[in-house]
């Protein structure tokens, strides 16, 4: 008798490796000409990153400091929430989050592309924050994957729990 097959379909992001690729921007604005005299800074407070500078322009160069450190770092920029600048003060912010965890519409877009485009016998199942594929077929679910990672979800996908 066959068991079936499963895989965990989640959207982790490692904490230390955000935490590294933080402390790398903030030593890079430190030091880069273009950043001194403008306030130019970014830090961690909990959830947010709070970028701050004197204006629009530099505050989104920080941020992109910020994102080519954590794509050297491995972290996909579909975890990044950016928000848009916004004037406070003499200063312009932009707040931003690292998402963690399948939201309920996203979960429910992944398992319409399982249920429509993956072989029959594959079966997903909405658990939480992330998603139980089955099938009796390895194969099948081998060729889901694929077909999750060719997809374009606004979440970073990893796939764990093969068995």
């Amino acid at each position: 008798m066959a068991s079936d097959s499963t895989f965990d379909v989640v959207s982790k992001v490692d904490k230390q490796e955000v935490s590294n690729a933080l402390n790398q921007a903030q030593k890079e604005v430190a030091q880069r000409y273009d950043f001194r005299g403008v306030g130019a800074e970014i830090d961690f407070s909990g959830e947010k990153i709070l970028i701050k500078a004197n204006s629009q322009e530099r505050a989104e160069a920080v941020l992109d400091v910020f994102q080519s450190k954590l794509v050297k770092r491995g972290i996909s920029l579909k975890s990044l929430d950016a928000g848009e600048p916004y004037a406070s003060g003499k200063e312009f912010r932009i707040e931003s989050s690292i998402k963690e965890g399948i939201a309920q519409d996203q979960a429910k877009k992944i398992s319409k592309i399982i249920r429509d485009e993956a072989p029959k016998s594959v079966k997903a199942i909405i658990q939480g924050d992330e998603l139980r594929v089955s099938s009796k077929s390895r194969d099948d679910l081998q060729e889901t994957i694929n077909l999750l990672k060719s997809s374009d979800v606004e979440v970073d996908l990893q796939f764990v729990n093969f068995r």
